[in-house]
């Protein structure tokens, strides 16, 4: 299948697999056409995505904001939408039992990582506000993978590695002393914009996985209220706009609909019934537009 960007198909880069969108992809192919849009989506590796996008290859893509930096492709690309998923620091690691307690410590001596301009970056800094020049600067050394091994095995004082939970750093006796930045997946675009009969195409889909990951952070609270209480009770639910209200055939009952953050949703409603509410609901939101 020809990769070329067409007049009819928008090209959309992911890791592995696309955000609520349907497709057909033949056996071992890493491309395949989607059945409800007008898509062709191509599977490659997050680390090449950012050049792809960025020099217009593909119109769109998934990759980690970490990576577009480690590719320096942030002029090239426009981050559209942070998609709350693959969140994790990327952090410089040291032995437990090293004396090296702060990355002043660490500068001048070896430091092993995957992230070769990154890590270059921040220790260049470092360098230059401690005066290390020449031999004396960090010295960065690349490695593919197994990076937490690299002290243990006696090839680095330190390391810069893209942590999670934090649990593969603990069993290799390493402990963090500086966080160089925070990442998780992003949805990306050129910043030249290429292809422009295909705005309407990326505005849609930007619109579309901006639904999907908003309904994975709201949920809808409905209840009923005197108007005695309204107030309050619209305090607690003051929604991402406003609240719905409407009037009840009862006198001075009203309905009352919001939408509120999933992970504090228990407590509202704790605090709604506390408030004088009654028949307090909860309802998931499947998909929306926000």
């Amino acid at each position: 299948m020809n990769l070329e960007p067409s007049q009819e198909r928008l090209l959309f880069a992911i890791p592995k697999k696309g955000a609520d969108i349907q497709f057909r992809r033949p056996n071992r192919l890493d491309i395949c056409s989607a059945v409800n849009l007008p898509i062709t989506l191509v599977f490659l590796p997050a680390s090449d995505i950012p050049s792809f996008v960025g020099k217009g290859n593909v119109d769109l893509g998934i990759t980690g904001h970490d990576v577009i930096l480690e590719a320096e492709m942030e002029q090239y690309v426009t981050e559209e939408l942070r998609l709350g998923f693959g969140k994790c620091a990327l952090q410089v690691q040291v032995p437990e039992t090293s004396s090296i307690k702060t990355v002043e410590d660490l500068a001048g001596k070896r430091v092993v990582t995957s992230f070769e301009v990154v890590a270059g970056q921040y220790f260049n800094d470092i360098d230059k506000r401690l005066g290390l020049q020449d031999d004396q600067r960090t010295k960065i050394e690349y490695v593919g993978g197994s990076v937490e091994a690299a002290c243990s095995l006696g090839l680095a004082d330190g390391i810069v590695d893209l942590v999670e939970s934090g649990e593969t750093m603990r069993a290799a006796g390493l402990h963090a002393i500086a966080t160089v930045l925070q990442t998780e997946a992003v949805l990306i675009r050129s910043t030249t914009v290429k292809h422009p009969h295909l705005a309407p195409i990326i505005d849609l889909v930007t619109k579309r996985i901006a639904g999907v990951i908003a309904a994975s952070k709201y949920v809808l609270v409905e209840y009923n209220v005197h108007k005695d209480v309204l107030d309050k009770a619209t305090e607690i639910t003051p929604g991402r706009r406003a609240p719905t209200i409407s009037k009840l055939e009862e006198e001075n009952w009203f309905a009352v609909s919001a939408m509120v953050e999933k992970n504090k949703s228990a407590q509202v409603m704790d605090d709604l019934v506390k408030a004088g509410a009654q028949d307090v609901l909860l309802f998931t939101v499947g998909n929306c537009r926000v």
